[in-house]
């Protein structure tokens, strides 16, 4: 029997939209056919993330009483007994209780891959083990639940969920994080902005590191395949979120030192805000193309494979808003489940954006 393929949602902190985008794919898998359960999800009331649940088969929570209180965890053998082609976890550092079988909500992650299940978890980037002493010099809070790197770097796909710290800390002030009395703590603890930025600056330097860790796990080499090493691709749409995609996979590209192309496809739609967005990108000394074809997945993909690429980036549309003859959701869903060789980073921002970063 093959091991399980894991899948990992991660972000720089809570509320980014990591558990958000695994449900989402959850959705996709079993609109497929696909036998999908949840093996645990935290809802920390968020009501637009609890929505996306509908329809979906929970797995109830084991429940194990510890001290007189009675706490619920994530009921492994009842998901083994189950046996779904994939499981959706939320929280993958989370150290269970005294009493549980194993000591790490990771370590059940790895019961279910042996069994042969795929899972797909979310977790935050200050929960890896080798960047515990660097994020308490970031913050001054000791993170206690962590997870050894080999356990990441052995996840067939990372998904990157990216978001500006000023646009998260929007999300907590209107209570789309947390209710108002645990909003304020994290005020005092890992939402501050500053804090934000260098969490963020982090997340987006491991994500560099992981897209090197994988090619130099591939079977040919970067010197086989000049210029494979580092190069982005980010989709441009006449969204006027791409000048934003724009200018984040940019300096992305600068940290990486890495060729960068701004693709977008042929519309007869909103072509001129379209050329807008591709001038931009030519003034950043951005390459460009534009890109013909019925399906845009494929064609989007077939020009990322023939140019190498290692790393996409996607802007986040509005629910409904799609350039393209299939929904926004649905066209990121499908590039990240489809460009498995590849790491996808998805943006959001929470701001309006203006149509040309000229005005």
């Amino acid at each position: 029997m093959s091991p399980g393929k894991l899948k990992i949602f991660m972000g720089y902190a809570a509320g980014v939209g990591k558990t958000y985008k695994m449900l989402e794919e959850a959705h996709a898998l079993k609109a497929d056919g696909v036998d999908v359960v949840v093996g645990y999800f935290e809802p920390h009331g968020r009501k637009d993330t609890i929505a996306k649940t509908t329809d979906l088969e929970m797995i109830p929570r084991r429940k194990i009483e510890y001290r007189g209180t009675v706490f619920e965890e994530m009921d492994t053998p009842a998901i083994l007994s189950r046996r779904p082609q994939v499981c959706a976890v939320d929280e993958f550092p989370h150290t269970n209780i005294p009493g549980a079988e194993r000591a790490k909500r990771w370590e059940d992650v790895q019961v279910l891959l042996d069994a042969g299940i795929d899972v797909l978890t979310t977790m935050n980037i200050q929960h890896l083990e080798s960047l515990n002493d660097q994020v308490w010099h970031i913050t001054g809070i000791r993170v206690r639940e962590t997870i050894p790197d080999w356990v990441v770097q052995r996840a067939d796909e990372v998904v990157m969920m990216d978001l500006t710290p000023q646009a998260l800390l929007n999300r907590l002030e209107r209570g789309v994080v947390y209710a108002r009395e645990k909003a304020e703590q994290a005020r005092k603890n890992f939402f501050r902005e500053q804090i934000l930025v260098a969490l963020r600056e982090l997340a987006l330097r491991q994500a560099a590191h992981e897209v090197e860790h994988r090619l130099e796990n591939e079977n040919t080499s970067p010197e086989e395949v000049p210029g494979r090493r580092h190069k982005i691709l980010m989709l441009v749409t006449a969204d006027p979120e791409s000048v934003m995609l724009i200018r984040r996979a940019k300096r992305m590209g600068d940290f990486m030192a890495a060729e960068c192309f701004a693709v977008a496809m042929q519309s007869s739609t909103g072509q001129d805000k379209i050329e807008k967005h591709l001038n931009f990108a030519r003034n950043l000394h951005i390459e460009t193309r534009l890109l013909e074809g019925e399906d845009v997945v494929s064609t989007l993909l077939d020009f990322a494979r023939l140019n190498q690429i290692t790393q996409i980036f996607l802007a986040r549309s509005k629910v409904g808003v799609s350039w393209f003859r299939v929904p926004s959701q649905d066209l990121a869903q499908s590039i990240v489940r489809f460009a498995k060789d590849m790491q996808i980073v998805i943006v959001s921002q929470a701001q309006p954006t203006f149509d040309s970063p000229a005005k």
